[in-house]
């Protein structure tokens, strides 16, 4: 094992930002379906979308990793923000240099890489970008959402420890291989045989949550931009149904089900997002929610190929008179 030590610029803080990737979770995710048994919180979610993924390019997904879970730099590039859409992601790998390609490649693969990625070049990174795009439509879509909420509240957490107990408190949680002292943060990394020291300045340093390690983990590259990727907190209840409790006066009125979809429904959600979190089948939901609709108590509107439903006023009256009642 090596060290990437990170120094601060002049300890300062500006130079730490957080943000979140969907395509580092895509390629991180390919971890686990390599080998399920050491990412054992997502196997829910490896079952559920298993029919989905036998008809993928999965020997080209496959190979983007190796058995020491490295997976290429140039698949897991710096975000820019909290913010960050897949489509701009894939964009961007479709511009990086063709030699930063292929020497990432060999790095993931030192003893000659697997078949999939061999020839020529611009023809592996069109099947690489067809793989990624194929593997998000089929099994990332439905559930990003939820990810990324889960990402999206450890940064949020992060934030908040920092304005209450400073930095060094936010660096002593993030990871048990993370350390921060006299403004160096320290990553003890697998995939270093050596110590790398490197300056922030001018580029910053980068946190990324994610919900495919257990520890934390660096570029390979030094020329890559200074980053830690780290496990997110809330990553192994990411799977459980959600159980909303409603008030008993609300349950008494609507039912179980209904009391548990409106009391839900305080932010915009599509039929299969309620069906995932709420463990209930599509068909049941969309019954539900056209009742509760029908009553008056919900919204809806289209957006894209979905159908959010969000209470209405009169159903934020009724959650709230069920509360109060209760």
């Amino acid at each position: 094992m090596g060290w990437m030590h990170y120094e601060l610029a002049g300890m300062d803080l500006a130079d730490v930002r957080f943000a979140v990737s969907p395509l580092n979770e895509l390629v991180l995710s390919l971890r686990a379906w390599r080998d399920p048994g050491r990412f054992p919180v997502h196997l829910p979610w490896l079952r559920r979308v298993q029919d989905a993924r036998a008809a993928l390019d999965g020997e080209m997904l496959l190979a983007l990793t190796n058995a020491s879970m490295w997976t290429p730099d140039f698949l897991t590039p710096r975000p820019g923000s909290p913010l960050t859409r897949v489509d701009d992601e894939l964009a961007a790998v479709a511009a990086v240099d063709d030699a930063v390609v292929a020497q990432d490649l060999a790095v993931v693969h030192p003893d000659g890489l697997p078949a999939p990625l061999r020839g020529p070049l611009p023809r592996v990174r069109g099947r690489i970008l067809d793989a990624l795009s194929g593997y998000w439509d089929a099994c990332f879509t439905p559930d990003w959402p939820r990810m990324r909420a889960v990402l999206q509240a450890d940064v949020v957490h992060r934030g908040t420890v920092i304005s209450a107990h400073g930095a060094g408190a936010m660096f002593a949680d993030l990871a048990p291989r993370v350390s921060f002292a006299d403004g160096v943060v320290s990553v003890q990394l697998t995939t270093l045989a050596a110590t790398r020291r490197r300056s922030t300045s001018g580029a910053g340093l980068t946190l990324v949550p994610t919900l495919f390690t257990r520890g934390a983990s660096c570029p390979i590259s030094p020329d890559e931009p200074p980053m830690i990727m780290y496990g997110a907190r809330g990553t192994g209840t990411l799977w459980q149904a959600e159980r909303h409790v409603a008030a008993a006066a609300l349950v008494a009125v609507l039912g179980r089900v209904r009391a548990g979809l409106l009391t839900a429904l305080e932010q915009p959600a599509s039929s299969t997002d309620l069906a995932r979190r709420l463990d209930v089948t599509p068909s049941a939901v969309n019954q539900h929610l056209r009742v509760l609709r029908d009553a008056g108590l919900l919204t809806s509107a289209r957006a894209g190929r979905s159908v959010l439903y969000l209470r209405s006023e009169l159903g934020d009256a009724l959650v709230g008179g069920g509360r109060a009642g209760a």
